[in-house]
């Protein structure tokens, strides 16, 4: 499978400057991610899986396996890997970059949710808006009792996933399956038939930079529509999350429509395929860091950025001798209060 045409590196020299700079750039982003996934876990470990340990383990696979393809990348040009020009230069392509496309889809769940939430709350309280007296009481309690009044409810731990989220599951093992479907068509082109593997990978690339560009668009909807909502409310804490929103949704924008252009107009996204295409070493490598690291690296960082904040230190003990007392005094009232949400991410 790994057959070796040759043993000389013709890989040109610019290109493999930004392979490496790509792949350790990327590896310091996974190791940070699973750092702060360590540090996270540590201090809530009874808590489970939150939002804020999948969106690290999301963007710390995501960016390992960008590692991964730039360094089998190199290696694959020097040693002349025949099946990494085809299905497995392709999985290995497309693999991180429908993890990127996961974890950013589940951004977009959770302010969906936050967006209709508040919907329902204003219409049940028009005195008092939705937001306001979220941030009121995100002040004024620990940030953590949601987590832990839900943990109370459900005491075995089980993992509770809303409808949307259970949509971006299903939409994820949709893409991956459609993602090895075309991957099994490259490896059947490689014969003698008619399929043209080439052809089948540009397909793939077309409509998964559609898809990429239909979620940029998305996040600016509802990340211009959830920073509405939160104008609304005067205190300090409610202009920092703004920020954090509009940060988010204009980088999700910039980056996904760029990487999206480049998909579309280059082939850059199968440069696995190298050896025949018609390659600039200055040029490409230009557009190689657009695609890769503005359309990929740079999300993924900022997300990171945003959720460096560590939970407070879980007190499971006193937590759980109180928990028959608290479950039928007031845990329900906790329930159906959303955070912000940031807040909300370590819940």
């Amino acid at each position: 499978m790994f057959e070796e045409k040759e043993k000389s590196c013709s890989f040109p020299r610019e290109l493999v400057g930004v392979n490496v700079g790509l792949a350790c750039f990327d590896g310091i982003i996974a190791i940070l991610a699973f750092t702060q996934l360590a540090r996270i876990y540590s201090r809530n470990s009874q808590l489970g899986w939150t939002r804020q340990k999948v969106f690290h383990l999301l963007i710390g696979s995501t960016n390992a396996g960008y590692l991964v393809y730039f360094v089998l990348t190199l290696v694959a040009a020097c040693r002349g890997w025949l099946c990494w020009s085809y299905s497995c230069g392709f999985v290995a392509m497309a693999f991180p970059r429908i993890l990127l496309f996961a974890t950013f889809l589940l951004l977009l769940s959770f302010w969906v949710d936050l967006c209709h939430q508040a919907d329902d709350e204003e219409e049940e309280d028009d005195e008092q808006g939705f937001l306001e007296a979220l941030l009121q009481k995100s002040l004024n309690r620990p940030r953590s009792s949601i987590s832990d009044s839900r943990r109370i409810c459900y005491p075995f731990r089980l993992i509770h996933v809303g409808s949307r989220q259970k949509i971006v599951i299903l939409v994820t093992v949709l893409v991956f399956l459609f993602m090895m479907t075309f991957a099994a068509l490259i490896w059947i082109g490689m014969e003698e038939n008619p399929i043209d593997s080439s052809t089948v990978a540009r397909v793939y690339v077309d409509l998964f930079a559609a898809a990429i560009l239909l979620l940029g668009g998305a996040l600016a909807c509802y990340g211009l529509l959830l920073c509405r909502k939160m104008r609304n409310v005067r205190s300090e804490r409610a202009s920092f999350e703004i920020w954090k929103v509009a940060g988010l949704a204009i980088v999700s924008v910039i980056c996904f429509t760029s990487s999206a252009f480049v998909a579309l107009f280059t082939d850059i996204p199968v440069l696995y395929h190298w050896h025949e295409l018609h390659i600039d070493g200055v040029y490409t490598s230009v557009l190689l860091i657009l695609y890769d690291f503005i359309g990929s690296s740079m999300p993924s960082a900022f997300v990171l950025w945003v959720m460096r904040e560590l939970p407070p230190v879980s007190m499971a003990n006193i937590q759980e001798e109180s928990a028959t007392v608290t479950f039928t005094a007031d845990s329900s009232a906790e329930i159906h209060c959303p955070q912000d949400w940031t807040t909300a991410a370590s819940s």
